[in-house]
């Protein structure tokens, strides 16, 4: 039992510095596809202000140190953007 929970702990150490080196991975993508005329001549306008929102989410929940909800809302984005 200790050694899985041990495990645990040591896995979740490693994977939180992962997720958020992530974050800036996610936003340049986004940001290179909102630079793409060919990506954003595909979407409305409100698509587009969605898609600026969740980058900006995904931004703010990073400095926040909350790389788990960043991710999620950068993968929405990319999403939105068909990346």
């Amino acid at each position: 039992m200790i050694k899985k929970s041990l495990a645990a702990l040591v896995l979740t150490l490693f994977m939180t510095p992962l997720w958020a080196h992530m974050c800036p991975a996610l936003m340049g993508e986004i940001d290179q596809a909102l630079t793409d005329d060919e990506v954003v001549g595909e979407l409305d306008q409100d698509a587009l202000d969605e898609v600026r929102e969740l980058r900006q989410q995904g931004e703010d929940y990073h400095n926040d140190g909350d790389h788990d909800q960043s991710v999620d809302v950068l993968n929405e984005a990319k999403e939105i953007l068909g990346i």
